[in-house]
């Protein structure tokens, strides 16, 4: 095969096509150029020689590597095995990546896709599989990448038949969403492959790829597209992982749901050992994702697809607190976690200190909205009885007012009592004197956990 060159009319055909002529010369076989704006460089795929003549392995084999010709003719090989055929050379200069197609021995089929890393086209790495997700038991060649996406051909993934246009979007952490075939029309029962596209001036799209299906005038010819679109099912894919709030450690098995604008489940998947989830649906107008395990808070979240393009571009991270973290233990009773705080002396107004602590109550019960609270507030036993059973009366009814301006329902708050000096910890009772931090310890506000979780 030789390579050759023609003008792009503005309609998207090629004319006045010809050999070309900026690579060396060869009397073997030249294919599947990719020209790099960023380096000034071609790659293409070639024959294996030396001295102008065919090399061969110990077994007779002659296979194919990727060549690279640099500004004014000079030509050096990158990727070169006298065993191995290499195919397919796609260059990435936001990455510094050079793809290609090859028939390594680790390959999870025929050929598979692979990259090595580059600087300014000079390969610094040996070969690295994209993967199971990408590569199958069966042939995968021609990578592209255009928008965030590759391109590639697959002649196994769920295809029409031979092979087919595939796209994955490349996730911010460098994995791979599952592999989309871009449809009818590009695709067919033949083999479909070579997908190139960009965007034009207008907002459309123009692309080009190779088939042998049987309308056309040879084996394997050229087609032209043009599409207000670009090509495929278009799919929004997440990635992330949930962790615990207190401990940010990742939370196994909670469940990562996906709603639609009308609130049905269109998918479910759960975080594996380490918390991480990866998901993935076709493109909707809104999504509502949610993150739920038993005795953790609900982590909810709605988007419109502005916002849906913006998180699938970094990993989206869930906090959940688990509801063990917010309660505990005390005089027998389960209640929200909280430091202990003191009213001003003699006073039921909220004060700054109160309030802050009031706060954790706040977010606890925003958290988890079916919990149900009974408010008891005490005092010590300074002052008189019945002083301070309205004290404590007075103290309580002003948290319940400041809790519900914040946030909770009375559904919340089941009572809200005082108890003054009717349960004192200690032996400072009336008459006793008792230095003034066992005094404290009778001044307290418990928030009582009334119903069953």
């Amino acid at each position: 095969m030789d390579i050759y060159i023609g003008n792009i009319e503005p309609s998207g055909n090629v004319s006045d096509v010809r050999p070309f002529s900026m690579i060396p010369e060869s009397k073997f076989h030249e294919s599947t150029p990719y020209f790099s704006d960023e380096l000034d460089r071609f790659f293409y795929i070639l024959s294996n020689t030396e001295e102008d003549e065919m090399a061969f392995d110990e077994n007779g084999k002659n296979a194919l590597a990727i060549g690279m010709v640099y500004e004014g003719g000079q030509f050096r090989f990158l990727l070169k095995d006298l065993s191995t055929s290499f195919y397919y050379p796609y260059f990435d200069a936001k990455t510094d990546r050079l793809y290609f197609a090859a028939n390594f021995e680790d390959s999870y089929g025929g050929t598979d896709l692979y990259y090595v890393f580059t600087n300014n086209g000079q390969i610094m790495s040996a070969p690295i599989n994209l993967g199971p997700r990408i590569n199958s038991p069966g042939n995968e060649i021609s990578p592209y990448i255009f928008n965030g996406s590759l391109y590639f051909s697959s002649d196994v993934f769920y295809g029409l038949g031979g092979m087919d246009v595939y796209k994955t979007n490349i996730q911010a952490d460098g994995t791979y969403s599952i592999p989309v075939n871009i449809g009818q029309g590009i695709n067919s029962t033949a083999d479909d492959f070579g997908f190139i596209i960009r965007e034009d001036a207008d907002g459309k799209f123009t692309g080009y790829f190779a088939s042998n299906r049987i309308e056309g005038v040879g084996s394997d010819d050229i087609y032209h597209f043009k599409m207000e679109q670009i090509p495929g099912l278009k799919t929004f894919a997440l990635k992330g992982e949930v962790v615990n709030l207190a401990s940010n450690v990742g939370i196994e098995k909670a469940l990562i749901r996906l709603l639609n604008q009308e609130g049905d489940i269109l998918k479910e998947v759960y975080t594996n050992a380490n918390g991480d989830f990866t998901v993935e649906i076709p493109w909707q107008e809104q999504v509502t994702i949610q993150a739920i395990k038993d005795r953790y808070s609900i982590f909810s979240a709605a988007y419109a697809e502005e916002g849906m393009e913006e998180v699938q571009n970094s990993p989206f991270n869930m906090e959940l607190a688990m509801l063990d973290d917010l309660i505990e233990e005390k005089e027998g009773k389960t209640v929200i976690k909280v430091r202990n705080f003191y009213f001003d002396k003699g006073k039921s107004t909220v004060n700054a200190e109160v309030s802050a602590e009031l706060d954790k109550v706040i977010d606890a019960v925003s958290r988890f909205p079916e919990l149900q609270l009974k408010i008891e507030t005490h005092t010590d036993s300074r002052g008189s009885t019945s002083y301070n059973k309205q004290l404590s009366q007075s103290r309580s009814d002003a948290i319940k007012t400041y809790l519900l301006e914040n946030g909770l329902s009375t559904s919340n708050i089941v009572e809200a009592v005082g108890y003054g000096e009717d349960m004192i910890r200690n032996n400072c009772t009336n008459g006793v004197y008792c230095l003034d931090f066992l005094h404290k310890q009778n001044e307290r506000t418990y928030f009582v956990v009334t119903n069953d979780l």
